[in-house]
């Protein structure tokens, strides 16, 4: 059969920009599988997504006009069901062929058609039928219904449209922005399918205002992005008008000179990709008075309010110089680089009244303000919540480095959340630690002090820099571990896909801190020295809060490329110092590369339910009861090599104490050969209990290895 690439477009007003590149992945995406289930387009079929402000596409090749008809095979009943005792079809048979369409006015010769077959304990009758494929307009029509249905849009609008038909009036169309004409080309022919009250055709809109021709008329469905840039002055392909403007910022930073970079903000390229149609960059500047706010202020308010790249000089600096993405291209362009200018100054000025007005008070001055701010019905005001984090830090700060950072951490601690009060993050809330930093440089605290305030949220994300110095490392752990343990003490446990309050993240934040850090303490007892601080306030979750951050662990450590087993075996102890976890798992890969490791492992395990179902086992050897040569021999292999294995873990060399074991795996395997380990006389059993007690702590200082065995 011939086949002729397919183009579908759907034209409406300026779509949801912060999703407009997810809309059209879905739209085309759900087309074509659609289109390929019916059979009109092969299953290595090229699908292109096309997504610009006002339109949605898709070009598909190899489609066909009409699907090939298939041969299918429909179960119809029990043999016993659909014949008599005679082998003639029973009513019931004949009542579901005639209702498949099948001829049955001779009977006997429906019956003979039909295969019986096995189906569990009985036979089955099958009826072997021939479906005719679907044609192009009503295959397209569901795949196009199917499309619509499934795009990810939170919310859709509803809106009025003309009907088209004798008697004039309105219907109601709910879609996420209002269409106003559909294409479908195949090959050369329109597909009359039909979707949100309209009817397809082959012609749609261009660029607003600098279109060359209105409407842009398509002749062929492989036409499409080059006729739409060429009459409609639109680059109809998301990843296309996205590099262009990354190659008009380039060069646009390029001519400014000095090394300067439009800030790198991949969020920002997307959205402002899906808000042109064609993309031109323009340079604008703004007063160098405004430099003296601190340039995170003003490059978040031209990014978040404007949508403009600010430039940054070689030095990392903040220029006065910022690149607008404009929709147009006029002959001069002085009025929109001055429009835009215009535009970003009282944003600008708004930023330097509140960097001006903040400074008039210190820190401290705010502290009593948090008493007056909620964070939680249960867990009181964030003067409450700053009280425990302080207590938090100072403990911390004790144990791993003694007064001097319990006092510096108790002091970040306090001051660290008030700077919500101030009027710059009561604006601009992402700049909450940020703003913080610079008030308490303003104010005279030490940079150890204001950067631990600046830094006492972070990593705030997957793969974000984890505070500088040990204060704000102690701050963080502690601002952190408040959160999951009160959450998980008032019982507001992640649940599915649902965290309002981050736990995951926090949980991921405290264990990169505590590994990447290698801080001198247990998880365990980091959680036992933040429970107390809430009082009454929290109840049980302290078993399930260790069971979080350990499954959040496990899971960390599987991406990172560790296997199953390898993370299996290491966590299966419950590392309490999580500093030491890439350690014990480069032992265990270690060992597992051995030859003898399948074979300890194995044993490891066998010895394991052996002692789980002894009970209690004191791991105490009396050499006088060893009678079995076998025994007599692991246990001189056990005095020589246990010591020395123990000798390497507390050293830290993991690898060496695990690969000191492998020389135990001839003598143990002897040992299960030769020796009864239940023996009839008791003080011969609990010794051979206690000799395998003793093997098996050594075995398991760094994992279990019995998690290895296959």
């Amino acid at each position: 059969m011939t086949t002729q690439n397919l183009l579908v477009e759907l034209f409406v007003e300026e779509l949801p920009p912060k999703v407009l590149n997810k809309l059209g992945a879905a739209f085309s995406s759900v087309l074509a599988e659609q289109l390929k289930a019916q059979g009109l387009a092969a299953a290595d079929a090229l699908v292109t997504a096309f997504a610009s402000p006002r339109r949605l596409a898709a070009h598909v090749t190899g489609v066909l006009a009409q699907a090939a008809d298939k041969a299918v095979q429909q179960k119809l009943m029990p043999v016993a069901v659909g014949l008599d005792a005679s082998g003639n079809a029973t009513p019931a048979l004949l009542k579901k062929l005639q209702a498949l369409g099948a001829d049955v006015s001779d009977p006997a010769a429906a019956v003979a058609a039909l295969k019986r077959q096995p189906d569990g304990k009985s036979e089955a009758l099958f009826y072997d039928s021939l479906l005719k494929g679907a044609s192009l307009q009503v295959g397209l029509q569901k795949a196009l219904e199917e499309a619509l249905a499934k795009l990810p849009i939170p919310k859709v609008m509803q809106y009025q449209l003309e009907t088209d038909c004798e008697l004039p009036g309105w219907s109601s169309v709910n879609f996420v922005r209002p269409a106003h004409s559909l294409i479908a080309l195949h090959g050369n022919a329109v597909v009359p399918v039909k979707a949100l009250g309209l009817t397809a055709g082959n012609s749609t809109q261009g660029h607003r205002f600098e279109a060359k021709v209105s409407p842009v008329v398509l002749s062929h469905a492989d036409q499409y992005d080059e006729v739409l840039k060429r009459d409609g002055s639109v680059i109809a392909s998301f990843a296309e008008r996205r590099a262009e403007i990354v190659r008009q910022l380039q060069a646009a930073a390029a001519k400014v000179g000095g090394g300067c970079q439009p800030i790198e903000d991949e969020a920002l390229l997307d959205e402002v990709t899906a808000l042109v149609e064609r993309p031109n960059v323009l340079t604008c500047e703004f007063e160098t008075e405004f430099l003296g706010v601190p340039q995170e202020c003003l490059i978040l308010t031209m990014k978040a309010n404007q949508k403009y790249f600010p430039l940054i000089d070689a030095s990392g600096k903040l220029t006065n110089q910022f690149l607008v993405v404009s929709n147009i291209t006029p002959d001069d362009a002085s009025l929109v680089i001055s429009g835009n200018e215009r535009v970003v100054r009282p944003r600008l000025a708004d930023a330097k009244f509140f960097f001006d007005q903040d400074r008039k008070k210190t820190l401290e001055s705010r502290v009593e303000g948090l008493s007056k701010v909620v964070y939680h019905n249960k867990l009181g005001t964030q003067g409450e919540r700053m009280a425990r984090v302080c207590a938090i830090a100072q403990a911390i700060g004790q144990q791993v480095g003694g007064d001097l950072l319990a006092a510096q951490a108790e002091q970040a601690a306090r001051l660290a959340k008030t700077d919500l009060l101030t009027d710059m993050v009561g604006e601009f809330p992402e700049l909450q630690g940020i703003m913080g930093g610079y008030y308490a440089r303003h104010d005279g605290l030490s940079s150890e002090v204001a950067e631990a305030i600046e830094d006492h949220y972070k990593p705030r994300f997957a793969g974000d820099e984890l505070p500088r110095n040990k204060v704000g490392l102690v701050v963080a752990l502690a601002d952190k571990l408040e959160t999951l343990v009160g959450m998980f003490g008032i019982g507001n446990v992640p649940t599915g896909d649902k965290d309002p309050f981050a736990l995951r993240r926090h949980a991921l934040g405290v264990i990169r801190m505590l590994i990447e850090k290698d801080v001198a303490l247990g998880l365990p007892e980091l959680l036992a020295l933040s429970a107390p601080v809430f009082g009454d306030k929290i109840g049980g979750g302290a078993d399930a809060l260790i069971d979080f951050i350990y499954d959040r662990l496990a899971g960390s450590l599987r991406e990172q490329g560790f296997s199953a087993q390898e993370v299996d075996a290491v966590m299966a102890l419950r590392p309490a110092r999580l500093g030491q976890i890439g350690q014990f798992l480069s032992a265990v890969r270690a060992f597992a590369a051995l030859p003898e490791s399948p074979a300890l492992a194995a044993a490891n395990k066998r010895i394991g339910n052996i002692l789980k179902k002894a009970g209690e086992v004191d791991a105490h050897v009396n050499p006088a009861l060893l009678q079995e040569d076998a025994e007599k021999d692991l246990y001189a292999v056990m005095q020589k090599r246990l010591p020395e294995s123990e000798a390497q873990f507390k050293a830290g060399d993991y690898t060496a104490s695990l690969q000191t074991l492998a020389a135990l795996r001839a003598p143990v395997d002897a040992f299960f050969d030769d020796v009864m380990v239940n023996a009839e006389e008791m003080d011969l059993r609990l010794n051979r209990q206690g000799l395998l007690k003793s093997l098996h702590v050594a075995m398991n200082r760094v994992a279990d290895l019995s998690r290895l065995a296959a």
